[in-house]
């Protein structure tokens, strides 16, 4: 090697050093009778490694022989495989804890020399770096542990479980450790657990915990010491519960305990990266799954917003008092920052979206992208940064093995911190370096901004704060009846939801009532759009993050007071069910519903965890997907995006794919304990759901219940299941719509499916739950009165086997189509309207009840369900649709109807189901005034009376 020339494309302010450190090495080899590795690649990147990193130097210059080992045995240039660490330990066999400690500080020294001389010379990736340093940190506690339990349970025996088996302790590893993320000279955080509590048998009783205790104690001492050889690694357990003031070692029940019930919010952040990385790894999983619920919350948990900007707060003026602001860590745009924004929608989403719950913060990064919680070119830039940055803070600590984060501002130390990462000088390097900064902070400040509620304007932060001039501002924002107003927010602070909050949720009250009070000013009735609001915050005042997830959210905030404006059956829907709060993150999303296919696939993601016989985390589920659902259909019917028509296919969808899936969640359930039915399997099940009414004329409305008949199809219903548990197949048909019905209905905490009516089924309230399709088919033939063929005129089938969906569309088609005495048919389906209308109309002057009043809703469906049934045997096309308009259009195309009576009769259903919407969504009666329904009424009825009373 010409030392010369590899000295030439060394930085001048650095030069000297590195001819100092040539001499050496020249002259301790020479002592030692040593060579140099003949090695070009070593050669060629000695000079910047040893420029890049003092403690290399130094550490080859002592030990040269460490050197020509690393390169000799190809250590130096390949990377190493998972478990080579732990391999090369059990080779060190120490016979006393001093030459334990001695045996790991050699080997952590050679290894460290060996990480920084690849990161340096270029030949390994980010990845590869952190991942070396996390395994070895890994591997020197899981041995030194090994040691010391050996040695202790030698002395005083062993502590054990309840079952006899000896008891270990669980060594968690926080921070980058957890995440194999661990910089060069970091520290690592460990906590420590054991499963149970208990006493030992030496002549001092020693507790469980006195012996765990100690034991921590020798493993903290043999790798933090600072000794000849230097140190292990610096150990810092101030993250454990209740901090320097707590126990070294808690056990599980204590530990769980604390989390649940103790833990302040920073320690669910800090749990996040959690990971076991030595001990009983068995015991482990347990105390992961117990931790689990405190980091992820079931809910969306906006109030990370709040806490996560409140320590960034703290760090930056913590930096700003000592001058530390550049530090690539903790400093404005820094590594903490990328982190901050990551495990922020971790924390607020992380139990929701599994994906989320992962350690590493570049794959937490580009799942964020992916979810569109950031945009594809934020996602991508933060983990550019993020690579970049931990690179400048390895080469940073690399310098002097020191953990420091700060920028150097010796000359020699930035000229070699710029030179090792590729760069002409400092001012090169420092542009760059601000550069990616700036674009952090920018994603940052965004994310964190959005939640930052610092410019509402004073007036509404006066009126909530209640001083002074309250009836002049309320007039300022809009109220028209300020006093009232003022009354309304007493009672509202004056309620028991308001006066229970913690002092967390009362702190995310007062930032959210301004905003809500100055956006009063843009609704043209803000005394009753502001009453409105309160009764939904008092109904969820009990949940923090509802009310967080409003505050931190403008853009929630204004589609929730939007929505609330535009109706007061979504404002009682959302206090009812808060869980859709959720859905108002995101307008494009909120005003676009899904697709039956949509909803199908989501139903099947939102499922797919929930094990067969989980079936109430099933049935909240259900109902937690039903309530976004309709709200979405609801918002995008109040804001105009979607028309009338599709309203009711959104909601049928919706409700289809519910019954689809109780269907097959039911059926799993009583397949798994009692085997299937003769003939059936997974897909031909042999049972069946048909949907009559709005279900089955897909023209569901916001309230409606669910007419339903449940069919089966077995050749021999005495034939046993195949199951261990065997019973009849008429059994279990019959316990499968049981079931079907009561995952449906059931009236839970998180509320109703729907209610299901079964009234319609053969012989009505008296009749089985559960009829044969041949029993069907017998009884619509011979037994049904003309009601209940009408009912079928909109039987369509909904969920089941395929093969029984074509014999029940058969078995329809064969009795609509029976040929029939049209007057006599007219005269029974008249008299039947009669009786309705008798029965059922409101007596009220001047109201026109939407469905009962002459000229409404059920005469144009009488009409109808005639047609169908005096010309399908004639027209057999009739049969083939079960909603009304295009019965309608059958009709005309079979000549019952002319084009222009169907087309009013059509337009008239359209408007009174449009009416019926928008009045629901009011919570008003389905009535309007008679003046307002006078034209189409009287249209409706004048061919009511040509048709039916000629």
């Amino acid at each position: 090697m010409n030392h010369a020339e590899s000295a030439l494309a060394v930085p001048s302010e650095l030069q000297a050093a590195h001819a100092a450190n040539l001499q050496k090495i020249t002259e301790r080899l020479a002592e030692l009778n040593l060579k140099m590795p003949d090695l070009p690649e070593v050669a060629a990147s000695l000079p910047k490694v040893w420029c890049g990193s003092a403690f290399v130097a130094e550490q080859c210059c002592k030990r040269p022989e460490l050197l020509i080992d690393l390169a000799d045995s190809g250590d130096l240039t390949r990377a190493y495989p998972a478990d080579c660490y732990k391999a090369r330990l059990d080779a060190l066999d120490p016979d006393s804890e001093s030459a334990l400690m001695a045996g790991l500080r050699k080997f952590r020294n050679r290894e460290m020399v060996r990480i920084a001389w690849r990161d340096l010379a270029g030949w390994s990736e980010l990845p590869e770096t952190l991942m070396d340093l996390s395994l070895l940190a890994d591997a020197c506690v899981q041995y030194a542990l090994d040691f010391l339990y050996r040695q202790a349970t030698a002395k005083r025996g062993a502590p054990l479980l309840k079952d006899g088996s000896p008891q270990q302790i669980v060594v968690l590893g926080m921070g980058k450790l957890g995440a194999y993320e661990l910089n060069y000279s970091s520290d690592i955080d460990l906590i420590f657990a054991f499963p149970e509590e208990g006493v030992l048998p030496d002549r001092k009783e020693t507790s469980y915990g006195e012996f765990f205790t100690r034991l921590c104690q020798s493993l903290v001492r043999v790798l933090d010491d600072m000794t000849v050889d230097g140190f292990v690694f610096r150990t810092d357990i101030r993250l454990r519960p209740y901090g320097d003031s707590g126990a070294v070692i808690m056990t599980f029940d204590g530990m769980e305990n604390y989390y649940l019930t103790q833990a302040r919010e920073w320690e669910r952040y800090a749990m996040i990266k959690a990971r076991q990385v030595a001990g009983d790894f068995k015991a482990g999983s347990q105390l992961m799954a117990m931790l689990q619920p405190f980091v992820y919350r079931r809910y969306l948990d906006y109030g990370a917003f709040e806490e996560l900007r409140s320590l960034k707060q703290q760090i930056t003026q913590e930096l700003k008092r000592k001058d530390r602001m550049e530090n690539v860590k903790l400093g404005p745009g820094g590594i903490r920052e990328i982190e901050f924004i990551g495990q922020a929608f971790q924390l607020i989403r992380g139990g929701k979206e599994k994906s989320l719950q992962q350690r590493g913060i570049l794959a937490v990064l580009k799942r964020l992208g992916e979810l569109n919680l950031l945009t594809a070119e934020d996602a991508g830039q933060l983990q550019k940064s993020y690579v970049f940055l931990r690179i400048v803070e390895n080469h940073i600590q690399e310098y002097q093995d020191r953990q420091a984060h700060d920028l150097p501002v010796s000359p020699e130390a930035r000229a070699a911190l710029a030179y090792s990462l590729g760069f002409s000088g400092w001012d090169a390097f420092k542009q760059e370096l601000d550069r990616v900064r700036k674009a952090v902070h920018e994603v940052f400040d965004q994310v964190f901004s959005l939640s930052r509620q610092e410019n509402h304007r004073e007036a509404g932060r006066l009126i909530w704060n209640g001083s002074g001039d309250d009836a002049e501002r309320l007039a300022a924002c809009g109220f028209t009846d300020p006093e009232a107003t003022r009354e309304s927010l007493r009672e509202f602070k004056a309620s028991a939801a308001v006066r229970r909050l913690t002092a967390k949720g009362a702190a995310v009250l007062d930032r959210l009532m301004p905003q809500v009070l100055e956006a009063m000013r843009e609704f043209e009735r803000p005394d009753e759009v502001f009453k409105r609001v309160l009764d939904i915050f008092i109904a969820v005042a009990g949940r923090n993050v509802y009310l967080a997830l409003l505050s931190e959210n403008p853009q929630a905030l204004a589609l929730l007071l939007r929505l609330a404006a535009a109706s007061s059956w979504i404002c009682r829907y959302l206090a009812q069910y808060p869980v859709v709060f959720d859905e108002l993150i995101d307008a494009r999303t909120l005003f676009a519903p899904l697709k039956k296919q949509d909803l199908a696939e989501q139903l099947d993601r939102l499922l797919q965890a929930v094990g067969v016989e989980e079936m109430e985390q099933a049935m909240i589920l259900l109902r937690q997907f039903k309530q976004q659902q309709v709200l979405k259909v609801a918002a995008a019917d109040l804001m105009g995006a979607v028309p009338l028509m599709v309203v009711s296919d959104y909601l049928t969808y919706i409700a289809e794919s519910i019954v689809e899936k109780t269907v097959e969640c039911a059926w799993r359930a009583l397949a798994q304990k009692h085997g299937h039915p003769p003939g059936s399997d997974g897909e031909r099940t042999g049972f069946g759901v048909i949907g009559l009414g709005k279900f089955g004329g897909i023209e569901l409305g916001y309230g409606s219940d669910l007419d339903l008949v449940f069919i089966y199809d077995c050749a021999d219903g005495n034939a046993s299941t195949s199951g261990n548990k065997p019973i009849s197949a008429i059994q279990f048909y019959g316990r499968l719509g049981q079931r079907v019905r009561h995952i449906l209905d059931t009236r839970m905490l998180s509320g109703v499916l729907y209610e299901v009516d079964m009234r319609l089924r053969p012989n009505g309230d008296s009749g089985l739950l559960v009829c044969h399709i041949n029993g069907y088919e017998d009884y619509q033939k011979n037994q049904a009165w003309t009601w209940e063929r009408q009912a079928l005129v909109r039987g369509r089938f909904i969920a089941g086997d395929p093969r029984l969906k074509a014999k029940y569309e058969a078995v329809r088609h064969a009795i609509l189509s029976l040929p029939r005495d049209a007057e006599a048919l007219k005269k029974e389906v008249r008299e039947m309207r009669e009786k309705m209308r008798a029965a059922l109309t409101p007596r009220e002057n001047g109201k026109f009840d939407l469905k009962q009043s002459k000229g409404g809703i059920a005469d144009i469906e009488f009409l109808v369900q005639y047609g169908v049934l005096s010309q399908a045997a004639d027209h057999p096309s009739l049969t083939t649709y079960t909603d009304n308009i295009r019965q309608l259009d059958g009709l005309a195309e079979a000549g019952f109807l002319s084009g222009a009576d169907a087309e009013t009769l059509k337009a008239a259903y359209c408007a009174y189901r449009d009416y019926g919407h928008k009045l629901v969504l009011q919570d008003e009666r389905a009535e309007i005034g008679q003046p307002e329904a006078a034209e189409l009424s009287e249209q409706v009825g004048l061919l009511w009376r040509q048709i039916m009373e000629a």
